[in-house]
């Protein structure tokens, strides 16, 4: 089987693959300060529990926004599973052509995230990944990668308003009963959840008038089912895009495993 991780800012995505099929999947909080030792102790747990062993593992790909915990992982699997995992960077093959203009500021899950879409949904796409930031992501009719908008995630703005005002609590993202709050905490729900879909609908009807009118809208990320309940805008929801692209990755530079 195929190990896919993707390591990012809040949450570290792992996955599965026997062949084409992903057989199981966790999503597991990112802790800077864990060990190569405390993550495998982790993801073996993951493992018995989905009864796998990890010497099922026959390679792992591994796709990071956050340098330190590329490496730890690296040592994870080295260590654990005795194999050299493909890490995705500069010089690996995606079949996405990047016209950006410093290519090598885009982040990993961003380009693997429209190697997979392109593959599943066509292009032109917008992808909306819902991760510690909120970005949108331009694939062309021809899978190019175009650029993007980089917004400040949902949980970052809700925080920010705790940690920043005096008198204004920290809440969790339940959906109002209604826009107009009638209280503190319903007022804020409001703003941040029904916000973040003007944001959404916005930036897509701005990516659409560049793009053209049959641009597809696919959402991912840990809250992009809450996001897509409010709006119509988005078409999909694809919460494991970014390891269906891991392993279209993998195929392009290790070959099926």
């Amino acid at each position: 089987m195929l190990l896919c991780v993707d390591i990012g800012n809040t949450n570290i995505v792992i996955g599965l693959y026997r062949g084409e099929h992903l057989v199981a999947h966790w999503r597991i909080s990112t802790v800077h300060e864990r060990t190569a030792d405390e993550y495998a102790i982790i993801v073996l747990n993951l493992f018995q529990h989905g009864g796998f062993g990890m010497d099922e593992v026959s390679d792992c790909i591994i796709a990071s926004v956050v340098p330190p915990l590329t490496e730890r992982f690296q040592e994870l699997v080295v260590n654990y599973l005795e194999k050299d995992p493909l890490v995705v960077g500069t010089g690996t093959r995606t079949g996405v052509a990047i016209r950006y203009d410093r290519p090598q500021e885009v982040g990993a899950d961003r380009i693997i995230n429209v190697a997979a879409a392109f593959r599943e949904y066509g292009g032109p796409a917008c992808i909306v990944d819902f991760g510690t930031g909120t970005t949108f992501d331009a694939l062309s009719a021809t899978g190019e990668y175009l650029g993007g908008a980089i917004a400040p995630g949902i949980r970052i703005a809700a925080e920010a308003l705790f940690q920043r005002t005096a008198k204004l609590p920290r809440i969790d993202l339940q959906r109002p009963p209604k826009a107009i709050g009638t209280n503190t905490v319903d007022a804020m729900r409001s703003g941040i959840l029904f916000g973040y879909v003007g944001l959404v609908e916005g930036l897509v009807a701005r990516f659409r008038a560049e793009l053209g009118p049959h641009m597809h809208v696919i959402a991912t990320g840990g809250l992009g089912e809450v996001i897509a309940r409010e709006t119509s805008v988005i078409e999909h929801v694809d919460p494991w895009l970014t390891l269906r692209g891991l392993r279209l990755v993998y195929d392009l530079n290790r070959g099926a495993g």
